[in-house]
């Protein structure tokens, strides 16, 4: 209901400040006001008189008489110079400067420190824009705090003897966290924290808070992942009552239940996965029909059998999202009963699953498939490097089997590289820790054929599934469905990259759609091994639209489909329960499901997931910081990733762990950055440091808390 009144104050404060900016010397009371505003004014008359009072706290009315408001004269003249208003997510830098990220614009919009009032990292909010100034960025200045998701900030507490601060750990919060003494929960000095923000209005310089959990003594392992996950407001389990329903779910299949399913206990079937997986969620069946012709099935566990629509467990399914994958463990989307034990397609036990059965021939054509619900018995259960090994030896266990979907699995490869898919092929960074958490040893897992046999399988199922919804005969409308969507790149931002990688010697057409897809991978391919890989990487992201859920189907453009679902993972994902559920519900009939609610579902799924990500990575970085932590002093080879007015970013060879070599120690000379050719030179000797340059550092410093590492050159 809160929310609901919040939302009428919101809209009435638009109509209201539109109304006095069209009768600029007009002079209204609250009664004029909700006459003026129709029905939207009388049915929400008491909350105009507070909407007034509040505009003319900030100046944008006056009071001129008691009780009769009129449009400051000032503000009207700040408003003939400054453009319209948009609405987005702020992206908060910890310099205190921020980007605003909407749809309503093609760019970012770039907000000042002294613009953004009172807003923080990932608020709604209202910007009002300036006028838009040749060759400059977009800026404006917020004005209003719509909705703010992040209320909980984890950080140090700073203690004093009449007040205290959280310092957040966050490189998003620019501000500490005023914590008056009696709101410290029995928190104490230097510790690590959770605060609430309680309120934060002007004139304060700080947002107040109170201390709601003590992690723990910073720097050990389960406090700092701990404090990852509650960073980003991701659960670190579940709550009784949810894994007693999980353990409540009876495992028993019934003779009833086989006998609704096609049966594939005695038809060729193996799983592959990482060696320490325990969510086995996609099963391979194999069978010949003939020289040329081969059956194959995608088997994905049956997890919406047992998770009800509605229950407790799919309630904290939705809310979760996903899985979370730190360095030291997984956070699952499902309890253990669930994601490890019922649903996990274990070798030689009997499994539900929903599967996607292909006729193909030795080409690589899909002659005929069915969606089916089936149960299965494993026979056999490989890591990735045991199936590498048969896939190079050409002998193994099932070798037939494993050899056969590999050629398969190249052909399909093969074919959507020249229907124009990105290959993002990006080494994955893995530690070996001791039982404290502590990384003894980095090392880095390759994608290799067994990878893409599975890989290319399952983006066979993902898409069949999204054509077989999607895909209508003449214009009737497809019935509403969780598509996974990958819009084409922005052309401004493809531009930038493309005159970027010039300067590195690099090239990039973007004439075509065609051209940009094979000199992105061109690109990426060139810049293996260079020091300037991660960077030109991680611009060619940026510049690419961020993959999403949406039953809105504009296609998945990284993979060059049309149409494109998520159906494989439900273990992990909940799009893929719900697309499950739909394809289940249209095989029996119904009618196309609420579009709203399942959009509402795909943007809190798509948000889950993003935060999961920042969660692994953040992981990651506080492992590497760690890892370098014993090796102070010692020397490494390396190559220049990147460089900026504060220093210059090496990346170690050997591990890929990244440090900074602040400018400020370099004593040799005074150095300056040469932003238009990625170099830093040497005020007095010339001395260069460029983009992609191999030097020799030193480990100078580290600090677990920020998550930096500092170096220094050595000749």
């Amino acid at each position: 209901m809160a929310k609901k009144k919040e939302n009428i104050k919101t809209e009435l404060r638009e109509e209201i400040e539109n109304l006095f900016n069209k009768h600029r010397e007009a002079l209204y009371n609250y009664k004029q006001v909700a006459k003026a505003l129709g029905p939207l004014g009388q049915e929400n008359r008491k909350f105009i008189s507070g909407v007034l009072y509040a505009l003319a706290k900030e100046n944008i009315l006056l009071e001129a008489y008691k009780g009769k408001f009129k449009l400051n004269p000032l503000y009207a003249e700040k408003q003939k110079k400054i453009g319209p208003f948009i609405s987005g997510r702020v992206d908060m830098k910890q310099t205190g400067k921020a980007y605003i990220i909407t749809k309503e614009l093609l760019e970012d919009v770039y907000i000042a420190s002294n613009n953004t009032g009172y807003a923080l990292h990932d608020d709604l909010v209202k910007v009002r824009l300036f006028p838009k100034r040749k060759d400059r960025k977009t800026e404006g200045e917020i004005i209003e705090v719509i909705e703010r998701p992040n209320k909980t900030w984890v950080g140090i507490l700073q203690l004093s003897p009449k007040y205290a601060f959280l310092v957040p750990d966050s490189r998003n919060m620019p501000v500490d966290i005023f914590i008056p003494l009696e709101n410290l929960n029995g928190a104490k000095d230097g510790q690590k924290v959770i605060a609430e923000i309680t309120e934060w209005a002007h004139p304060a310089k700080n947002p107040f808070g109170k201390i709601i959990e003590v992690l723990g003594e910073p720097g050990d392992n389960e406090v700092e992942m701990h404090a990852i996950l509650a960073q980003y407001g991701l659960p670190a389990r579940f709550e009784p009552e949810v894994e007693k329903a999980a353990e409540k779910i009876p495992g028993y299949i019934s003779e009833e239940e086989i006998a609704r399913r096609e049966d594939f206990r005695n038809t060729l079937t193996f799983t592959i996965d990482p060696f320490d997986a325990k969510d086995l969620d996609d099963a391979l069946s194999y069978k010949k029909l003939d020289e040329n012709l081969y059956e194959i099935g995608v088997h994905i566990a049956d997890v919406t059998h047992y998770v009800k629509q509605g229950s407790i467990v799919d309630k904290e399914a939705i809310n979760r999202a996903t899985s979370i994958y730190l360095v030291d463990r997984t956070i699952p989307m499902l309890p253990e009963n669930l994601s490890n034990n019922l649903c996990s397609l274990n070798p030689n036990t009997d499994k539900l699953c929903f599967s996607v059965i292909f006729n193909i021939n030795e080409k690589g054509k899909i002659l005929k498939y069915r969606l089916v619900k089936t149960i299965i018995n494993s026979d056999k259960r490989f890591s990735y490097e045991e199936a590498q090994q048969i896939i190079e030896e050409g002998k193994g266990p099932l070798s037939e089997a494993i050899l056969t979907l590999n050629d398969l699995a190249q052909i399909f490869r093969s074919r959507r590289m020249k229907e124009g898919a990105i290959s993002f092929d990006k080494e994955e960074v893995k530690f070996k820790l001791d039982e404290k958490g502590k990384p003894l040893e980095v090392y880095f897992k390759v994608q290799k054929e067994a990878n893409h046999l599975i890989e290319e399988f399952m983006l066979l199922a993902n898409r069949t599934v999204a054509e077989h919804i999607g895909k209508t005969k003449g214009k009737a409308k497809p019935k509403t469905f969780v598509y996974r969507i990958h819009d084409v790149p922005n052309l401004e931002k493809l531009s930038t990259l493309s005159e970027f990688v010039a300067k590195l010697g690099y090239k990039l057409r973007i004439d075509t759609r065609k051209n940009i897809s094979s000199s992105f991978n061109q690109l990426l391919e060139d810049a293996q091994g260079k020091g300037e890989e991660n960077l030109i990487e991680t611009l060619a992201i940026r510049s690419m639209a961020k993959a999403e859920y949406s039953t809105q189907n504009i296609g998945h453009y990284g993979l060059a489909f049309a149409f494109y679902s998520h159906f494989t993972s439900p273990i992990r994902r909940y799009p893929d329960m719900m697309a499950h559920r739909l394809l289940f519900d249209y095989a029996h009939g119904k009618p196309s499901a609420p579009e709203e609610l399942y959009e509402e579902l795909c943007v809190q799924s798509s948000d889950m997931e993003k935060k999961a990500q920042n969660a692994e990575r953040d992981s990651i970085k506080l492992k590497q910081v760690e890892f370098m932590d014993d090796k102070i002093g010692q020397e490494f080879e390396g190559l220049i990733s990147g460089v900026s007015k504060w220093g210059i970013f090496v990346e170690i060879t050997e591990n890929k762990v990244e440090g900074m070599v602040r400018l400020s120690d370099l004593a040799d000379d005074y150095y300056y950055l040469d932003e238009d050719n990625f170099q830093v030179i040497g005020h007095n000797k010339h001395k260069v440091y460029k983009l992609g340059s191999p030097v020799r550092v030193k480990i100078k410093k580290t600090d677990l808390l920020k998550k930096e590492i500092d170096l220094e050159m050595v000749e």
